[in-house]
C-alpha cells in the first residue's frame, strides 16, 4: 500500500525558512572562504574551517526545518537521532574537504571541479543519510533518475558556489552567489523529496524513533547559535564585509587568487617616486 506524502503541511513557511536557512549558511561559508584566500598560510585553515562548518550547518538546518513540514497520512514519523546527526558531521566533513581543496589550489581549473564535486556529493550525501534516519510504519523507495537529477543540482550548486568565491568581487557578489546557492540546495532538497515514495506495512506498529518535536529544540539551537557566532564574526571583520584586499602579507604560491589581489600599482611606482623626493630634497635640505 502506497502512503500518501504531504511535503508541505505548513504550506510555504517551512520552504520559505529553509531556504533562508541555506542562504544564511552559504553566505557565511562563501565569504569566510574568500576571506581564507586573502590572508597568510598561518590563519587560512583557521577561516576555511569556519566556511566548512557555517555551509555544513545551514545545509543541516535547512533539510530539518524542511522536514517539519513532510508527513504521510497514514503513519506517524519519528527520526533516528545518531543517523540525524551524524548527517551534520557528514556534511561539514565533506564539504570541508572540497572547500579546503579550492582553498588552497585557488578556484580554477582541475581544483575547481574537484573541489566542487565533493561539496556537492556532501550536500546530497546529507541529505540523504537524514533521509535514511525517517523512521515509519513503511519502507522509502526512490525513482533513481530523480536521484541522480538531484545529486547534479548539488554538484552544480557547489561548484558554481565556489567559483563565486574564488572571483573576490565583494559583499553585493557574495550576496547574489548566496542567494543563488540557497536555491539551489533547496531544489535539490525538494527534487530528492520528489524521488520518494513510501510503501506502507500491513501491521499498524509504529516505528521507534523520536518525534520531530522533540528534535526541533536541539536541531535549531545548535546549528543556529553558531551560524550566529559565525555571522558576529563576519559582521566585525570589514575586509570580509566589503571584500578589499588584505593588508596582510599573504602567502605567494600558484593557483591561489590570494596572490594577485595583494598587487597595487601605487605600490609599484612608490619607490621610484621616493627616489625622485630623495634626489630633490637632496639639494634642498631646509625642505627636509
Amino acid at each position: 500500500m502506497q502512503g500518501t506524502v504531504d511535503g508541505f503541511s505548513y504550506g510555504v513557511v517551512t520552504p520559505l525558512v529553509a531556504y533562508l536557512m541555506a542562504c544564511l549558511g552559504g553566505a557565511l561559508g562563501l565569504r569566510c572562504t574568500t576571506r581564507a584566500m586573502l590572508v597568510t598560510h598561518a590563519w587560512r585553515p583557521a577561516w576555511l574551517a569556519l566556511g566548512s562548518a557555517a555551509i555544513g550547518s545551514g545545509i543541516w538546518t535547512m533539510h530539518f526545518i524542511a522536514m517539519m513540514g513532510f508527513s504521510v497520512k497514514e503513519t506517524p514519523i519519528h527520526y533516528d537521532k545518531p543517523l540525524t546527526y551524524a548527517s551534520l558531521g557528514l556534511a561539514i566533513v565533506m564539504v570541508g574537504v572540497g572547500i579546503f581543496i579550492v582553498g588552497y589550489r585557488g578556484a580554477t581549473g582541475t581544483a575547481l571541479f574537484t573541489g566542487g564535486t565533493i561539496t556537492g556529493l556532501g550536500i546530497a550525501s546529507m541529505h540523504y543519510l537524514g533521509m535514511a534516519g525517517l523512521r515509519l510504519n513503511g519502507s522509502l523507495q526512490y525513482n533513481t533518475a530523480t536521484v541522480a537529477a538531484s545529486v547534479v543540482i548539488g554538484v552544480v550548486a557547489a561548484t558554481s558556489a565556489l567559483w563565486a568565491a574564488g572571483q573576490i568581487r565583494g559583499f553585493l557578489w557574495s550576496v547574489g552567489a548566496s542567494l543563488v546557492m540557497g536555491l539551489a540546495v533547496s531544489g535539490m532538497h525538494y527534487t530528492g523529496m520528489a524521488a520518494l515514495s513510501v510503501h506502507l506495512h500491513g501491521s499498524g506498529v509504529t516505528a521507534p524513533g523520536d518525534s520531530p518535536a522533540s528534535l526541533l529544540a536541539p536541531m535549531l539551537i545548535g546549528p543556529l547559535t553558531f551560524l550566529c557566532l559565525a555571522a558576529v564574526v563576519v559582521i566585525f571583520d570589514p575586509l570580509l564585509v566589503m571584500g578589499r584586499p588584505a593588508r596582510l602579507r599573504v602567502e605567494r604560491k600558484a593557483g591561489v587568487p590570494a596572490d594577485e589581489v595583494t598587487h597595487h600599482p601605487s605600490r609599484r611606482t612608490s619607490p621610484r617616486v621616493g627616489h625622485q623626493h630623495s634626489h630633490h630634497s637632496s639639494r634642498t635640505p631646509q625642505n627636509r
